[in-house]
């Protein structure tokens, strides 16, 4: 009888915890937002949202595009300005929806901070478990609060960003992958989609190792899971998909360089274009060599190569942004756990100083290279040192990373 009051005790202490901290993060966020413009990223999808759920009109046209504009400029974009348009696949605005039946903007911006700094934080626990890392509290202390500030998380968050969600779907996509919860892993894989530029080359590889390891399931429920959000989509506006391709088309004319190879181009115009073959072509050969290794090989190696893949991704060649690195927390927390299993105690020191240098560093490199024009924006610059560092370290773990576990499981 005891033990049941202490557990019914806990159960409360813990429901009161989560209570006051959404409730007190959605306030201090609330004021944050009503005294900060900006969370652009979630304004163009809420006010998206908004015009197709309340007057049917489509978040792709040209009038929500305006709406948009007006808000954040206060007059529509200018030659050279973001022209702040929806460019995702339809059926993200599942995720939007909740929120844009919120008629202010600022408590949806408010209670959508909330949400995504709840998903840095599971973004960081399904790492751990994926990684299995149980660091000692003084690191995992730390580690939480590098998570919600570290300048990744804290860019995406402060402008409404989903790919914090996107993050999130794929970290416990790979998680149900482990624990062949295969129908629940192909489901979050195909939401994870709304931003597929992100994912595309994941997809692929995980395709490829289900096949060596005769996960058909795996593939069957993303593809149907994608064709299902698809015809949901044209259920209810049937042509979104020729809108959005047509969206996505521009969507390089309006934004500052968006691939390592148009970097190049900034920084090397003579030899720009040579670099820039070189570079992709060497990051290819390199993800197909690791895929061929990877080919019926358990889930320890699966997980190296599904978080090289993540951070090649950045770099190959596919439209992305400094924005999107949130996705590169996995491989991250891979580096480090297998830092801490091979070094229990002296492995400690050198976690902490990983995560201070890319707390500090990567926050000064922004601050120091701070373009000012229309609006403030971030250097191309910040392209390189996070990738850069993970695939070194990657490489430096792989050994310990990629061997079989001690508790052998048919993964």
């Amino acid at each position: 009888m005891t033990l049941k009051k202490n557990s019914t005790l806990q159960i409360l202490i813990v429901i009161i915890l989560v209570l006051v901290f959404v409730g007190g993060g959605t306030w201090m966020n609330f004021k944050y937002a009503s005294e900060n413009p900006g969370g652009t990223d979630f304004l163009v999808h809420w006010e998206g949202t908004r015009a197709f759920i309340f007057e049917g009109i489509s978040p792709y046209s040209d009038t929500v595009a305006l709406r948009i504009q007006t808000a954040t400029y206060g007059r529509p974009a200018r030659q050279g300005e973001h022209e702040l348009r929806v460019a995702y696949p339809f059926y993200s605005e599942l995720i939007f929806a909740p929120f844009a039946l919120i008629d202010n903007y600022n408590l949806a911006r408010a209670i959508w901070m909330t949400f995504l700094e709840i998903a840095l934080l599971g973004i960081t626990f399904f790492s751990l478990r994926l990684t299995n890392w149980q660091p000692e509290l003084g690191v995992l202390t730390i580690l939480l609060l590098f998570s919600l500030l570290w300048y990744h998380a804290m860019r995406a968050l402060i402008n409404g960003n989903v790919v914090i969600f996107v993050a999130l779907l794929i970290v416990a996509s790979l998680l149900a992958i482990r624990e062949k919860q295969d129908g629940v892993a192909g489901l979050l894989l195909a939401y994870s989609t709304i931003k597929p530029h992100l994912v595309i080359l994941l997809l692929v590889f995980v395709f490829i190792w289900a096949i060596s390891r005769k996960r058909w399931k795996l593939i069957l429920w993303t593809i149907g899971s994608e064709v299902l959000f698809i015809g949901l989509g044209m259920l209810f506006l049937p042509n979104w998909i020729l809108q959005n391709i047509w969206e996505v088309l521009r969507y390089r004319s309006y934004n500052p360089p968006g691939t390592v190879a148009d970097v190049f181009k900034e920084y090397f115009t003579g030899i720009g274009n040579q670099l820039i073959i070189g570079f992709v072509v060497v990051l290819a050969i390199v993800l197909i060599y690791e895929w061929v290794k990877a080919w019926k090989r358990d889930f320890n190696w699966f997980l190296w190569t599904a978080s090289l893949t993540l951070v090649i991704s950045q770099w190959i060649g596919i439209q992305t942004d400094p924005g999107n690195f949130i996705i590169l927390f996995l491989p991250l927390i891979l580096v480090l756990a297998n830092i801490n299993k091979r070094w229990p105690r002296s492995g400690v020191w050198a976690i902490v100083t990983v995560l201070l240098l890319l707390f500090f560093g990567l926050w000064a490199l922004f601050l120091q290279t701070l373009q000012y024009g229309n609006q403030p924006q971030q250097s191309s610059i910040m392209f390189f040192p996070l990738p850069l560092c993970l695939f070194i370290g990657l490489y430096w773990v792989k050994w310990w990373a990629t061997k079989p576990s001690r508790f052998p499981l048919d993964y």
